[in-house]
């Protein structure tokens, strides 16, 4: 999937933010089954910066772990194998199968089940563009003057088992003198004289090398010319790596990562590491990436009113991903799901329950938006899919929240913290985490899991009930009940089990009763002191429910998410469902007319942007980028004064998200100009 962060028009929900980065935590999309285990890389590489080039060689250690005649090992179609030994340093030929961005490597005299041997892989190749990436439009890879990574996504070394086979690495990375090389485990540097070569123009380079003993996912290399800002606190060893234009921001930045690593360390205790470098990455690729020991976080994203959302969630990957990682596919979510929660708790801690509730709603509508397979079978879609990220990611989220919900608080954190000390440094499955669950529940979880692991859809609840005044002395008796309500909980589900919590709002003190409701139907009776007023199911979101507010956001979200693909007409029918659910949302207007303004039907996007200008007004944003976005409109049209008087109301508004005042007083000052090329 090709993703284009725009800053505007399309402005992104976190939903689709996460659903969209998660992309570079996806296992890889392999012709076969995995067949071998890769126990240890020795990597020596050499960037030829000014001219995007890469030269490589890896040695390969890695156990059959069944009888095997061929050696199979993903690398990014860019890169040019001109050599492959054996253990003996005999050279063995090599195939290239495009189609999976593999090489395939014939055995001689083949490798029996659970024994060892080395590879050794020379390569070379220019990483410039998302061409050939191993996800098809996603830039991944790249080396450049500015800045070089080298993602672990990005297949950049002969990769078995992406994000399951745990490894241990030394990596050597030799760059340009002036250059700073980020990476994983133990790092040591040596200044090596000018080269001969001829692309070197005669230039001093340095060496960096990096040893990363403890197994987990070390393949993440950042290179550039970065300030550093450095903390110890909390006994952390702490490095944020920003280029010059955001230094002022890494102090802030600093603190927050200090304040969310420790927090996790509260809840889930120490990590392999309790080092973290915090770099920037440039713009032109995920938004955010992790490794052992890295944080990398996009340069659009760094901005003065700190993204801790993000940067929770990348360092959360810390415990989930570094730490603890999926035994199988099936059991993604352990990691994406599990950052996703965390992220949410932080946001719990640092804004309180409305920030909580924030992240839920943004859970429930990714966790629905592609409920189409059980999160226990998400090996059967396409890891490239949104569908298999919003089930991962959210969806995991929102299973963690629940079991929260059932658990309670002591014995969820409990069981988090167990979890995440037992599987340190190992792969673990959803039984291993049932098994802990059901420990600290104190009796079998089955019904829980298989509910959300094992089945599809969300309940939609209904309430109906009636009213009695109590008679006799009781009701005269202020220390006793005045009413009895009495009614029932609805939802279509007929395999539905959970405690759903009723809020009764009375004349007096609100009351709350917790309640198991099974099935379709599930009565109740309910004694009050006051006169019920209204009754809410379900009050503090506890439980992932399908309404007509989740039904709108997420016809939104898949509409964006076709959107970044370039399926406009698909984007547009999205939105117009959204709109079916709520005529008024002013969101649902606004992404529509974000589809006319693309293809430059300005009438019709004129409309929408007014029609979303009176909506609802949800998000508050939507009023002055509709101002904005109509005085650009106006300005291709040849109407200056018009676009003057849009510039100046969305100014009025004083609302600067994105930047929305900067932006307006740019087109206030100079009009607009239809770009050249389509946006």
């Amino acid at each position: 999937m090709l993703i284009r962060l725009r800053r505007v028009p399309s402005v992104l929900s976190s939903s689709l933010t996460l659903l969209l980065l998660a992309l570079v935590a996806i296992p890889s999309r392999a012709a076969e089954k995995t067949h071998l285990r890769v126990d240890d890389y020795q990597i020596e590489v050499e960037l030829t910066p000014h001219l995007h080039q890469i030269s490589a060689r890896a040695k390969v250690k890695f156990t059959a772990l069944q009888d095997i005649s061929v050696a199979v090992f993903e690398l990014h179609n860019n890169l040019r194998v001109t050599r492959v030994l054996d253990d003996q340093n005999q050279p063995l030929s090599a195939e290239r199968v495009t189609q999976d961005s593999t090489i395939r490597v014939p055995l001689p005299a083949g490798l029996a089940r659970d024994a060892s041997t080395t590879l050794t892989f020379e390569y070379e190749g220019q990483l410039e563009t998302a061409d050939d990436s191993p996800v098809p439009g996603l830039k991944l890879a790249y080396v450049g003057d500015d800045t070089s990574y080298l993602l672990y996504a990005g297949r950049w070394f002969p990769v078995s088992g992406y994000g399951m086979n745990r490894f241990t690495s030394t990596i050597s990375v030799t760059v340009p003198s002036h250059m700073l090389v980020i990476g994983s485990g133990k790092a040591t540097t040596s200044d090596n004289p000018p080269s001969k070569k001829p692309n070197t123009n005669g230039l001093p380079t340095k060496t960096f090398t990096f040893a990363y003993t403890k197994p987990s996912f070390p393949g993440t290399i950042v290179v550039g010319s970065f300030k550093e800002y450095k903390s110890d606190e909390a006994g952390m060893d702490l490095h944020v790596y920003f280029k010059p234009t955001h230094q002022a921001l890494a102090p802030e930045y600093t603190t927050t990562a200090v304040q969310e690593f420790t927090y996790f360390i509260t809840l889930y205790g120490t990590p392999l590491s309790q080092k973290l470098n915090v770099v920037e990455l440039p713009g032109d690729t995920v938004p955010y990436a992790w490794g052992p020991e890295i944080a990398g976080i996009a340069s659009p994203s760094i901005t003065e009113k700190t993204n801790y959302r993000l940067l929770a969630n990348a360092i959360a990957h810390q415990w989930w991903g570094a730490s603890v990682s999926p035994a199988t596919k099936d059991d993604w979510w352990l990691v994406d799901g599990f950052s996703r929660y965390s992220e949410a708790m932080y946001v719990e801690s640092a804004a309180g329950a409305a920030g909580l509730e924030e992240a839920v709603k943004d859970m429930s509508v990714g966790a629905l938006a592609y409920d189409t397979v059980p999160l226990s079978s998400v090996s059967k879609l396409d890891s490239f899919s949104t569908e298999f990220q919003s089930l991962v990611t959210d969806k995991g989220a929102m299973i963690l929240h629940m079991l929260r919900w059932v658990l309670g608080q002591e014995k969820y954190l409990k069981a988090m913290r167990e979890f995440a000390e037992t599987y340190a440094g190992k792969s673990a499955t959803m039984d291993d985490f049932k098994a802990i669950a059901e420990k600290y529940y104190g009796d079998q979880l089955t019904w829980f899991f298989s509910q959300w692991l094992d089945s599809t859809g969300a309940p939609e609840f209904k309430v109906k009930y009636s009213v009695y005044r109590l008679g006799g002395a009781a009701s005269k008796d202020a220390k006793s009940p005045g009413f009895r309500v009495t009614g029932e909980i609805s939802q279509d589900l007929d395999l539905f089990r959970m405690p759903v919590d009723l809020r009764i709002d009375t004349d007096g003190k609100t009351e709350d009763k917790r309640l198991d409701v099974v099935g379709t139907s599930s009565p109740f009776a309910i004694e009050t002191f006051g006169r019920p007023r209204r009754i809410v199911v379900d009050p503090d979101h506890h439980v992932l429910t399908n309404n007509s507010d989740v039904k709108l956001r997420s016809s939104i979200l898949r509409g964006m998410a076709l959107q970044q693909q370039g399926d406009l007409s698909g984007a547009l029918g999205e939105f117009n469902k959204a709109l079916d659910q709520n005529k008024n949302s002013s969101l649902a207007h606004y992404r529509i007319a974000e589809i006319f303004f693309l293809q430059r039907n300005y009438q019709a996007a004129a409309n929408s942007y007014r029609s979303s200008i009176n909506g609802n007004g949800e998000p508050r944003w939507t009023e002055v980028w509709s101002h904005i976005q109509l005085g650009k409109i106006f300005d291709v049209t040849g109407q200056r004064e018009r676009a003057i008087n849009e510039y100046r109301q969305a100014i009025q508004t004083n609302d600067d998200t994105f930047a929305a005042l900067e932006e307006a007083r740019k087109y206030l000052a100079k009009a607009y100009e239809r770009p050249k090329n389509k946006e």
